[in-house]
Protein backbone atom coordinates (compact mmCIF):
# COMPACT_ATOMS: atom_id res chain seq x y z
CA UNK A 1 0.00 0.00 0.00
CA UNK A 2 2.71 2.12 1.01
CA UNK A 3 4.89 1.73 -2.04
CA UNK A 4 1.92 1.94 -4.44
CA UNK A 5 1.09 5.34 -2.83
CA UNK A 6 4.94 5.92 -3.29
CA UNK A 7 5.23 4.78 -6.86
CA UNK A 8 1.67 6.57 -7.89
CA UNK A 9 2.74 10.52 -6.57
CA UNK A 10 6.29 10.78 -7.08
CA UNK A 11 7.70 8.19 -9.44
CA UNK A 12 4.98 8.17 -12.61
CA UNK A 13 5.57 12.49 -12.27
CA UNK A 14 9.17 11.80 -12.63
CA UNK A 15 8.86 9.66 -15.76
CA UNK A 16 6.12 11.54 -17.48
CA UNK A 17 8.77 14.68 -16.87
CA UNK A 18 11.89 13.07 -17.76
CA UNK A 19 10.29 11.96 -21.14
CA UNK A 20 8.90 14.44 -22.13
CA UNK A 21 12.50 16.14 -21.50
CA UNK A 22 14.16 13.35 -23.45
CA UNK A 23 11.45 13.94 -26.61
CA UNK A 24 12.44 17.62 -26.77
CA UNK A 25 16.45 17.19 -27.29
CA UNK A 26 15.97 16.06 -30.70
CA UNK A 27 14.05 19.42 -31.73
CA UNK A 28 16.58 21.62 -29.74
CA UNK A 29 19.62 19.93 -31.61
CA UNK A 30 17.82 21.08 -35.16
CA UNK A 31 18.52 25.10 -34.73
CA UNK A 32 22.23 25.16 -35.61
CA UNK A 33 23.29 27.86 -33.17
CA UNK A 34 26.73 28.43 -34.38
CA UNK A 35 29.81 26.53 -36.51
CA UNK A 36 30.29 24.24 -33.77
CA UNK A 37 33.81 22.31 -33.82
CA UNK A 38 35.09 21.97 -37.28
CA UNK A 39 38.27 19.05 -37.58
CA UNK A 40 38.34 18.41 -41.15
CA UNK A 41 38.18 21.58 -43.23
CA UNK A 42 39.88 22.73 -46.35
CA UNK A 43 39.84 26.39 -44.60
CA UNK A 44 42.57 27.18 -42.40
CA UNK A 45 41.24 27.70 -38.71
CA UNK A 46 42.57 31.62 -38.86
CA UNK A 47 40.61 32.25 -41.71
CA UNK A 48 37.60 30.89 -40.51
CA UNK A 49 34.19 33.34 -39.32
CA UNK A 50 31.99 32.91 -37.17
CA UNK A 51 28.37 32.94 -37.77
CA UNK A 52 24.86 32.27 -36.71
CA UNK A 53 22.01 30.46 -38.18
CA UNK A 54 18.15 30.68 -36.68
CA UNK A 55 17.31 27.25 -38.12
CA UNK A 56 19.72 25.83 -40.70
CA UNK A 57 17.21 23.81 -42.19
CA UNK A 58 17.06 22.69 -45.52
CA UNK A 59 14.44 24.43 -47.73
CA UNK A 60 13.12 26.82 -44.78
CA UNK A 61 13.48 30.83 -44.81
CA UNK A 62 16.45 31.50 -42.41
CA UNK A 63 18.31 34.33 -40.61
CA UNK A 64 22.15 34.33 -41.50
CA UNK A 65 24.14 36.56 -38.75
CA UNK A 66 27.55 36.81 -39.72
CA UNK A 67 29.79 37.71 -38.25
CA UNK A 68 33.44 39.09 -39.23
CA UNK A 69 36.20 40.15 -35.66
CA UNK A 70 37.47 43.21 -35.27
CA UNK A 71 41.15 42.03 -35.66
CA UNK A 72 40.35 41.41 -38.94
CA UNK A 73 39.17 44.84 -40.20
CA UNK A 74 42.24 46.69 -39.55
CA UNK A 75 41.44 49.41 -42.18
CA UNK A 76 38.10 51.64 -42.23
CA UNK A 77 35.83 49.31 -44.38
CA UNK A 78 33.18 50.23 -46.53
CA UNK A 79 31.83 47.43 -49.06
CA UNK A 80 31.88 44.02 -48.08
CA UNK A 81 31.67 41.13 -51.01
CA UNK A 82 30.38 37.91 -49.99
CA UNK A 83 31.04 35.14 -52.65
CA UNK A 84 29.60 31.99 -52.18
CA UNK A 85 29.48 28.36 -54.31
CA UNK A 86 27.84 27.94 -57.51
CA UNK A 87 26.25 24.65 -56.21
CA UNK A 88 24.42 26.97 -53.66
CA UNK A 89 21.11 27.00 -54.55
CA UNK A 90 19.32 29.24 -51.49
CA UNK A 91 18.23 32.72 -52.19
CA UNK A 92 18.87 35.76 -50.63
CA UNK A 93 16.23 39.20 -50.28
CA UNK A 94 18.43 42.35 -51.07
CA UNK A 95 15.84 44.45 -49.14
CA UNK A 96 16.51 42.88 -45.94
CA UNK A 97 20.15 42.88 -45.33
CA UNK A 98 21.82 45.02 -42.46
CA UNK A 99 25.22 45.58 -40.89
CA UNK A 100 25.52 46.16 -37.37
CA UNK A 101 28.45 47.53 -35.74
CA UNK A 102 29.00 48.37 -32.00
CA UNK A 103 25.51 47.13 -31.32
CA UNK A 104 24.39 49.44 -34.19
CA UNK A 105 22.93 49.63 -37.48
CA UNK A 106 24.98 50.56 -40.34
CA UNK A 107 23.24 52.56 -42.87
CA UNK A 108 23.72 50.69 -46.14
CA UNK A 109 23.85 52.52 -49.44
CA UNK A 110 22.97 49.53 -51.48
CA UNK A 111 22.91 45.80 -51.59
CA UNK A 112 23.78 44.42 -54.54
CA UNK A 113 23.51 40.40 -55.35
CA UNK A 114 24.85 39.15 -58.48
CA UNK A 115 23.17 35.20 -59.33
CA UNK A 116 25.26 34.73 -62.22
CA UNK A 117 28.73 35.44 -60.55
CA UNK A 118 27.29 34.40 -56.92
CA UNK A 119 28.22 37.46 -55.21
CA UNK A 120 26.62 39.41 -52.88
CA UNK A 121 27.77 43.22 -52.81
CA UNK A 122 26.90 45.98 -49.51
CA UNK A 123 28.14 49.06 -49.84
CA UNK A 124 28.13 51.56 -46.60
CA UNK A 125 26.92 55.01 -46.90
CA UNK A 126 29.66 55.83 -44.11
CA UNK A 127 32.66 53.40 -43.39
CA UNK A 128 33.19 51.42 -40.79
CA UNK A 129 35.88 52.27 -38.07
CA UNK A 130 38.69 50.15 -37.98
CA UNK A 131 39.14 47.18 -35.65
CA UNK A 132 35.89 47.15 -35.08
CA UNK A 133 33.71 44.14 -34.84
CA UNK A 134 31.21 43.56 -37.35
CA UNK A 135 27.81 40.99 -38.15
CA UNK A 136 26.23 41.27 -41.38
CA UNK A 137 22.62 40.19 -41.44
CA UNK A 138 20.87 38.56 -44.13
CA UNK A 139 17.60 37.76 -43.52
CA UNK A 140 14.39 36.13 -44.89
CA UNK A 141 16.89 33.60 -46.86
CA UNK A 142 15.86 30.49 -48.77
CA UNK A 143 18.16 27.84 -47.32
CA UNK A 144 19.49 25.14 -49.96
CA UNK A 145 19.48 21.40 -49.80
CA UNK A 146 21.74 19.75 -46.72
CA UNK A 147 25.51 20.72 -47.68
CA UNK A 148 28.34 22.66 -46.35
CA UNK A 149 29.03 25.83 -47.83
CA UNK A 150 32.04 28.29 -48.38
CA UNK A 151 30.87 32.29 -47.79
CA UNK A 152 34.40 34.11 -48.28
CA UNK A 153 34.17 37.66 -47.45
CA UNK A 154 36.79 40.07 -49.33
CA UNK A 155 36.26 44.06 -48.02
CA UNK A 156 37.16 46.94 -49.86
CA UNK A 157 38.37 50.00 -47.42
CA UNK A 158 38.15 53.67 -47.89
CA UNK A 159 42.23 54.30 -48.14
CA UNK A 160 41.86 54.83 -51.66
CA UNK A 161 43.23 51.29 -52.50
CA UNK A 162 41.40 50.03 -55.08
CA UNK A 163 41.79 46.57 -53.98
CA UNK A 164 39.10 44.11 -52.04
CA UNK A 165 41.18 42.17 -49.47
CA UNK A 166 40.31 39.06 -47.86
CA UNK A 167 38.98 38.13 -44.45
CA UNK A 168 37.58 35.13 -44.22
CA UNK A 169 35.28 32.22 -45.18
CA UNK A 170 32.05 31.34 -43.32
CA UNK A 171 31.60 26.88 -43.42
CA UNK A 172 28.03 27.45 -43.22
CA UNK A 173 26.24 24.13 -42.51
CA UNK A 174 22.73 23.43 -43.43
CA UNK A 175 20.76 20.32 -42.51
Amino acid sequence: MFFARLTQRYLLPAIALTSCLVATIPAITLAQGTPGITIFSGVDSKNRLDYRLDYGTRNMWDRYVLRISGKKLQQAVYQFTISYPDYYKGKFDSNEVKVISKGEEVAIEKVDWNKEDHLLQITLKEPLEPNKKAEIVLDNVKNPDIGTYYFNCRVLSSTGVANAYYVGTWEISIN
